[in-house]
């Protein structure tokens, strides 16, 4: 499911990149479920399903980017132009919400973390994913 979409304005002037104070400019969104493994699935294939072991965090997570929109099967808008996107994956094991609500918080144990290589067995087992120790 798409959890909203919100855009990033500018907080400075940048007059050399030609950026106003509060002009837009960029966007995000938390997608979740199937939706979310399909837009990843497209995203991997262009870096043909091989990431760098740098994208990885101590938490679990793991983000890369691409340079083109139109390399996901997205069709060329003149008037949008070409455009990069990063992607950007939180693993979590059920139970994780406890860190996040609003009442009786608490941490969550350092066995039910998800850790670096967990997350990497996970992407080479899911997307038959390629590790490299170079970056790309």
């Amino acid at each position: 499911t798409v959890e909203g979409m919100f855009l990033l304005s500018s907080g400075i002037n940048a007059e050399y990149g030609g950026i106003r104070r509060n002009e837009k400019i960029s966007c995000w969104c938390t997608i979740r479920g199937a939706k979310a493994e399909e837009i990843l699935e497209r995203g991997l294939k262009v870096k043909e399903y091989e990431l760098w072991r740098g994208c990885f965090s101590d938490e679990g997570n793991f983000g890369f980017g691409i340079d083109e929109h139109i390399d996901l099967g997205i069709k060329y808008d003149p008037s949008i132009g070409i455009y990069g996107m990063d992607f950007y994956v939180v693993l979590g094991r059920p139970g994780y919400r406890v860190r996040y609500r609003r009442k009786q918080k608490t941490r969550i144990g350092t066995k039910h973390k998800v850790t670096k290589e967990e997350a990497q067995k996970w992407f080479q087992a899911k997307f038959d994913g390629i590790l490299t120790n170079k970056k790309n």
